[in-house]
C-alpha cells in the first residue's frame, strides 16, 4: 500500500511540475504576443493550469504529502517542454510563441498519457481524465492557430 503511494505522490508531483511551468509559460506568452484573441486564450490557459496545479497538489495533501508547487528545476522544465519560451517571447515572434507554447503542451500530454497508465487510485485517475482532456483540447487548438499563421 505504501508503495501505492509514494508511486502516486510521485506522478502528482511531476503533473504539478508540469502544470506550473504551463501556467508560466503561458503567462510569458500572454504578456508578449501581439495577437489579443492569442494572449487572451494563453491568459486562461495559464489559469486552467493553475487550477489544475491547485487541484492536484490537494490530492498529494491528502494522501499526506505537503507538496511546494513552487519549485521549478531547470532540468525538469527541459524535459517538460517550456525551457525556450523565455528566449522565444524576447523576439515577439507569433508564430515562435505558438511553437513553444504547442511544444508545452505535447510535454504535458505525454506527461498524462504516461500517468494514467500506472496503478493510481480511482479519484485521482478521475481528476486525471478531466485536465487531460482539457489540456488536450488546448494542445490541438494551439496546434490549428500554429497551422493558420504559416
Amino acid at each position: 500500500m505504501e508503495d501505492i503511494r509514494k508511486k502516486t505522490l510521485s506522478v502528482l508531483q511531476n503533473l504539478i511540475e508540469i502544470n506550473n511551468d504551463g501556467n508560466h509559460g503561458y503567462r510569458l506568452a500572454a504578456d508578449k504576443i501581439e495577437n489579443q484573441e492569442y494572449a487572451t486564450l494563453f491568459h486562461a490557459y495559464a489559469q486552467q493550469r493553475a487550477l489544475f496545479a491547485s487541484e492536484l497538489e490537494r490530492e498529494a495533501n491528502l494522501l499526506g504529502k505537503d507538496v511546494d508547487g513552487n519549485e521549478e528545476s531547470i532540468l525538469g522544465a527541459i524535459h517538460r517542454g517550456w525551457i525556450n519560451i523565455k528566449s522565444v517571447i524576447a523576439g515577439g515572434d507569433s508564430e515562435a510563441i505558438l511553437r513553444e507554447c504547442e511544444t508545452g503542451d505535447k510535454a504535458a500530454v505525454e506527461a498524462y498519457e504516461k500517468a494514467m497508465k500506472e496503478n493510481l487510485p480511482s479519484n485521482i485517475e478521475a481528476v486525471l481524465r478531466k485536465q487531460y482532456a482539457d489540456i488536450a483540447e488546448a494542445y490541438n487548438k494551439i496546434k490549428t492557430f500554429k497551422h493558420v499563421t504559416s
